[in-house]
């Protein structure tokens, strides 16, 4: 009795005829299914899974393990990182919303690499997420007496999120990066803290990696680059990625914080809505 919606099965034709965008956060597979007939109905589309970030359909059913439903519109689908991928999203009829890690991972990344400042042949990429980001299915590793008071890695070597984290380097920099990537997960709701590790490409000073990182996200009002080493609670509740960089014994340390419920979920969809509608990209988010 508290709200007066009526729950109705889905129909995409229904759908299309009433909305002008739709924010899909059905799971990977299920998501391409409706967002088919919406985009070829003409109604635009925020899918926050997994189905349309990546560059093939044979990578997808590699790591996804199943055959992609709609394989013609992969590869081709804006990717919604508005720090990277902007201009092309305000005309796109389909953006992929990015995973969390990817998106702590390559803000981080990307300057230094395109710019030829880090060999993209040897990153490793240590992510640490609030148990949020394993999802909302109960399974033993996220149930309370297993994962508080506990930090644990997982999918080492085998986490879906290694290739869309290499593809988009790749899309964004234009260099062919081999990223070895372990996620973990910490006792806390929500955040994540990602370490990337890589060699410096040239003789280069901590300063110029730091000019780099500021050059690359002037005016982007999301990203702060920042000289203390970030840590999630700064993030915490916003669509903020704080990064910041040293150079230790030859290695170039970055590390990442955001929210991966905000600027690696929903707050990043906000902001690709408010690319595709027109809207100042801070609305609603600042």
């Amino acid at each position: 009795g508290r709200l007066d919606l009526t729950l109705q099965n889905l129909d995409s034709s229904m759908v299309a005829a009433r909305c002008d965008c739709v924010f899909s956060c059905l799971p990977h597979a299920a998501s391409a299914e409706i967002v088919k007939p919406l985009v070829d109905g003409g109604t635009r589309v925020v899918d926050f899974s997994a189905d349309y970030r990546l560059d093939d359909a044979d990578t997808y059913a590699q790591w996804y393990g199943h055959t992609h439903p709609d394989p013609q519109r992969v590869g081709s689908t804006v990717y919604g990182l508005p720090e990277w991928f902007g201009d092309a999203i305000p005309s796109a009829k389909l953006v992929a919303n990015p995973g969390c890690y990817p998106t702590s991972a390559i803000l981080a990344l990307a300057p230094l690499m395109k710019s030829g400042l880090i060999d993209a042949a040897d990153v490793i990429v240590d992510s640490k997420s609030g148990v949020s980001g394993a999802g909302r299915t109960p399974k033993l590793t996220t149930h309370f007496p297993e994962c508080n008071e506990s930090l644990s890695a997982y999918n080492v070597g085998g986490h879906r999120h290694t290739p869309e984290i290499d593809q988009i380097l790749r899309r964004a920099t234009g260099k062919s990066p081999t990223v070895v990537f372990t996620p973990h997960l910490i006792p806390m709701d929500r955040g994540i803290l990602t370490t990337a590790y890589a060699r410096p490409a040239a003789d280069v000073s901590e300063d110029q990696l730091f000019d780099a990182l500021q050059a690359a996200y002037r005016g982007k009002p999301f990203v702060r680059v920042v000289q203390h080493l970030p840590a999630t609670k700064d993030v915490a509740y916003s669509n903020f990625c704080d990064i910041t960089v040293r150079l230790v014994r030859g290695r170039v340390i970055l590390v990442s914080c955001l929210d991966n419920l905000i600027k690696g979920a929903a707050g990043a969809a906000v902001q690709n809505f408010n690319l595709m509608f027109g809207f100042p990209e801070t609305t609603a988010l600042l």
